[in-house]
């Protein structure tokens, strides 16, 4: 073993072979330091196996019972460190190596009979993080090793990038949560009502959190995710967005600890262009977050409109072209929500319900003219209407996942009758061609004040009405071939999209895995920067993650369980 070094701020920072692997000694060490939590990883259903890694191993049917009953339960894969949310990513996809129960029947006995256990992707290694210390010392040891590491919070995660490596941070147990009516970021001197969320938070806590303190928290659409986790450092959409902004608009301060081995408090009085680099650059870049600060506004009551008819072949053209040709004048209203073919659930804080009656009068009469459903009604809170409609409605989990999305720009496929006609022609090829159906978000910036320069995600956020996603599912088993067909279903698409909008781009964390010239799809003009600020706090790469800041690229060692999808890199 050998290693470069250089001093910043009184951290040794050292360059250590690749091939460096850390010592049984140096295990037990790290264990000591992070007072002895340090632990060994198996994949979340090793317990139902006889074969675990190649190995005998004797079943445990009560915990493999635990597992079975848990499998598509968020709450479940979150407080396990080993689960995915998306468990292709638990797996070595490359040579099909994996440990997954079947997703539409966990308690399939085919799942353990018919297949050996793998550790796939997940680090064998894994800090149970509780304090900064930990992470400082995790730093340490990864500066003195070279050791390949990654951070995981949630495991919301459509890329991968918290499952490969070694060791892995594990900031679940992070879980901290405080308010202030007059939040200071550090060197500054105006206040705000903000949010102190800790890096393992879930959404569910926050919202809950949210009530009790009469106040409106703007966040993502699933219960698991990390607010301050890739959602708040990558964009953060919400379907309160188009008023209120994005997550990075309304994070105040970070906290973090940079590969240096510097605990820093970062906002635009400190460390300003980290800052910057954190509000859109990605997690799992530039360092490791411990909490975030976020702009809060008061509890405020919502209309909310509820609208789903069975899909025919007949009728989906129909109500994707009323969503066009309403979104524009809907987004002007402050309209924010979820549509598809033949549902939507959007909500508005502005209109009267009158209004907001008015507002959606066309697609209430086209749903119900094919014996649908419609539901328009005022609800008092967000986390009233998060328990109502979202928990029932947000992404499955426990199910191999592959999303693609780009987003929409308002001109011209908003503003002009031939733009119009295009985005509705290319929804329905999704649905006529491969059965996919389109999974639009209302979820921009639409209405925004945006000071121009202060985030560093894609400027596309800013001229866009909508997100297009969609996605694929793969079964548990499903072969190599099979796979790799379904990511090509995926690629299809989102050509589609990009042809249709070629000079826009895509949300980083829900877009395409093998996404084409990712550093222009994903920042555009921002990414320079953000590269030379990755050089800057990340000299030595110790930090690296599939298609983020200063990727490496597909060949290194640590992606060896990606597909070879792509000719483009």
């Amino acid at each position: 073993m050998f290693f470069l070094g250089i001093v910043i701020h009184g951290f040794l920072l050292r360059r250590v072979a690749a091939s460096a692997t850390p010592t049984d000694e140096q295990w037990a060490q790290l264990n000591q330091t992070v007072g002895g939590r340090l632990y060994t990883s198996l994949p979340l259903a090793a317990s139902c196996f006889s074969t675990v890694n190649g190995l005998p191993s004797t079943p445990n049917d009560t915990e493999c019972t635990l597992v079975q009953q848990g499998y598509t339960q968020p709450d479940f894969r979150f407080a396990h460190y080993s689960a995915h949310m998306m468990p292709q990513w638990e797996t070595c996809q490359s040579t099909v190596q994996r440990c997954l129960l079947n997703s539409n029947d966990p308690s399939d006995p085919a799942a353990w009979e018919d297949n050996e256990c793998w550790q796939g992707a997940i680090a064998p290694y894994y800090i149970d993080v509780r304090s900064e210390d930990d992470v400082l010392e995790a730093i340490s040891f990864i500066n003195e090793t070279g050791v390949q590491f990654s951070i995981k919070a949630s495991g919301h995660d459509y890329k991968g990038r918290s499952s490969f490596g070694s060791l892995s941070l594990w900031m679940r147990n992070l879980d901290s949560l405080s308010y202030s009516a007059n939040f200071t970021p550090e060197g500054g001197n105006a206040t705000y009502p903000a949010i102190t969320v800790g890096a393992g938070t879930p959404f569910e806590d926050v919202y809950s959190f949210a009530e009790e303190n009469n106040i409106t928290v703007i966040g993502g659409y699933h219960q698991t995710i990390a607010a301050s986790g890739g959602w708040v450092q990558a964009g953060g959409h919400s379907i309160l967005s188009p008023i209120y902004g994005l997550g990075v608009d309304r994070v105040l301060q970070y906290k973090i600890v940079t590969l240096d081995g510097v605990s820093r408090t970062v906002n635009e009085f400190q460390d300003p262009d980290l800052f910057w680099a954190l509000r859109g650059g990605a997690a799992s870049t530039f360092g490791v977050v411990l909490e975030s600060s976020m702009l809060v506004e008061p509890q405020m009551s919502l209309r909310v409109a509820s609208i789903s008819f069975n899909q025919t072949a007949d009728n989906a053209r129909g109500f994707l072209e009323l969503l066009v040709n309403n979104s524009y004048k809907w987004g002007q209203e402050g309209w924010g929500g979820h549509m598809g073919p033949a549902t939507l659930i959007n909500v508005n804080p502005l209109l009267t319900l009158e209004e907001a009656q008015a507002s959606v009068q066309p697609v209430v009469d086209y749903a119900l003219a094919q014996n649908g459903t419609a539901v328009i009604e005022d609800l008092p809170s967000w986390q009233t209407f998060f328990a109502k409609y979202v928990e029932s409605a947000e992404a499955s989990v426990g199910v191999q996942t592959i999303l693609g999305s780009r987003l929409i720009p308002t001109d011209p496929f908003f503003t002009d009758d031939d733009g119009k006609e295009a985005l509705v022609d290319l929804m329905v090829k999704m649905v006529d061609t491969y059965a996919v159906n389109p999974y639009i978000i209302q979820g921009t910036p639409f209405l925004y004040n945006y000071t121009e320069g202060t985030t560093s995600v894609t400027p596309a956020w800013r001229s866009s009405l909508w997100q297009i996603g969609f996605h694929e599912n793969m079964a548990y088993n499903a072969t190599l071939e099979t796979m790799y067909a379904q990511y090509e279903i995926v690629n299809n698409i989102t050509s589609w999209m990009r042809e249709l909008a070629p000079n826009s781009g895509a949300y980083f964390n829900e877009a395409n895995p093998y996404e084409p010239d990712h550093e222009v799809a994903f920042w555009g003009d921002n990414y320079p920067a953000l590269l030379e600020l990755k050089n800057k706090y990340d000299p030595f790469k110790l930090l690296d993650c599939w298609m983020c800041v200063g990727w490496q690229g597909p060949a290194d060692e640590r992606y060896s369980c990606y597909l070879n999808i792509s000719s483009n890199y």
